[in-house]
């Protein structure tokens, strides 16, 4: 019963999580809208039947029964028809497609009431209507630095410490790693110096350690040399002595990777052989780290993103067919609350800082997601007004400079046949996602 409780508090935090992202969000759009005088008559988290909602001055603020992502309703998001007056709209041409837009200016001018004429959010500059546009995508990058930056500065990241996990008992050769130690093989250092798992090296050969790396360097370049080595264990520091061997081991780059040479093996160099390991712990790092990190994780959500199409299609294959599903490819909202529930009641992760790290990592992810996936330049998402509000204002600087008369705001009501495959797309895929995380979920294992 503990386990499951443990799992639906992991669901029930990313599922918090999430509607802070998208109720925060939608506040990013509602708050520039209203600065600037445009009528918002409602404000929504979710989609289908109202569930709640109460009117607050002129908006509407509710939750309804699908909480699949949220919206504001602005007046005068379509401009009338090239001629037409603002309040009663006539259908300019017809055909299908004209009808959807002209049903659509008809529903926008029905919303304005008798001094909204002014209030409307067509008629906002450029720049105004790109802050309100943008104010939602902005706003889930702020979430997506504060969740990773608090996972990255209060809680760390995984990185190698000088803590000792393992000691070799014996000097075996890098071609021969596999095999354990017999009696011919020479004992190793660490092991003849009486260093213990859960030491942490202080110092190496008089030089102060507080990194793996600076562990690693000191060692290496101590080959054939009797050096003081100081470690810490039960909060005691204790001086040992070390006989540093030297031995064929991997060269190690800048960075501390092993160099690989043209066949692909490991280049090997004589170097110091001390004989431990290091211990993968939660290491916090400075908050000079944080926006390097969120920009990295901006440009592969990019990445993924634009491979959406590729990926979808992998998806599909594992969802219908025998294919494996790609752990670093899309979920759905039920893969992501099956995750959360994993994080929260796991063995692999041994400490709540691990867990804690872990689902602040997946909102900070989720939000990098939806401020990507928003500015995609296509309609109804947040990126296709963006889109629209800047090819107007490059027609106007354009015309401005060839000296003709305004154009006049972009008819985007004409676009609502590619908004609402757009929006066919966008479902089909969602519930792909959703068929997928049930019968071949993405765990937390891989």
């Amino acid at each position: 019963m503990t386990e499951a409780i443990a799992y639906l508090v992991g669901v029930l935090v990313v599922v918090a999580g999430l509607a802070l992202s998208i109720g925060l969000h939608e506040v990013g759009h509602l708050l520039p809208a209203k600065r600037f005088g445009v009528k918002v008559t409602q404000y929504m988290i979710g989609f289908g039947p109202t569930i709640w909602s109460r009117r607050r001055g002129e908006t509407e603020y509710g939750l309804k029964g699908i909480p699949l992502g949220g919206y504001i309703r602005m007046i005068g998001m379509f401009p009338p028809a090239k001629g037409g007056d603002e309040r009663r709209l006539r259908p300019s041409s017809t055909g299908p497609l004209q009808s959807l837009a002209d049903d659509a200016r008809r529903a926008s001018a029905e919303e304005m009431a008798p001094g909204d004429e002014d209030r409307v959010f067509y008629k906002l500059s450029v720049p105004k209507r790109l802050v309100v546009m943008l104010g939602g995508p902005t706003m889930n990058l702020v979430l997506g630095f504060v969740f990773l930056g608090i996972t990255i500065t209060a809680i760390g990241l995984p990185a190698q410490t000088p803590k000792v996990s393992a000691v070799s008992e014996c000097v075996i050769p890098v071609a021969e790693a596999d095999r354990d130690c017999t009696p011919s093989d020479p004992p190793a250092p660490a092991a003849a110096a009486g260093i213990q798992p859960g030491d942490v090296v202080v110092a190496l050969a008089g030089q102060r350690t507080e990194t793996w790396r600076q562990v690693q360097e000191a060692i290496r370049a101590s080959a054939g040399e009797t050096v003081p080595v100081v470690v810490e264990r039960d909060g005691r520091e204790l001086e040992l002595t070390a006989a540093i061997i030297a031995d064929d081991r991997p060269a190690l780059d800048a960075e501390g990777d092993v160099v690989l040479g043209a066949d692909g093996q490991p280049v090997l160099e004589r170097v110091g052989f001390l004989g431990i390991s290091p211990s993968q712990e939660l290491v916090p790092q400075p908050v000079t780290e944080v926006p390097p990190f969120v920009a990295d994780a901006v440009v592969r959500t990019t990445g993924i993103i634009l491979n959406l199409p590729a990926r979808m299609v992998d998806v599909a294959n594992a969802a219908f067919g025998e294919a494996e599903r790609d752990p670093n490819g899309p979920i759905g909202i039920v893969g992501v609350g099956r995750l959360s529930g994993e994080v929260a009641t796991t063995d692999v992760l041994e400490s709540t800082r691990e867990r804690v790290a872990l689902m602040l990592s997946l909102l900070g992810s989720l939000n990098i997601a939806l401020f990507v996936f928003n500015l995609v330049p296509l309609m109804p998402l947040d990126g296709g007004h963006v889109a629209g509000a800047l090819y107007e204002g490059a027609r106007r600087q354009l015309a401005r400079l060839r000296h003709r008369p305004d154009p006049g705001p972009v008819d985007i009501a004409r676009l609502l046949p590619v908004t609402y495959a757009v929006a066919t797309v966008l479902i089909a895929m969602s519930a792909l996602l959703l068929y997928a995380d049930i019968v071949r979920p993405v765990t937390l294992g891989g």
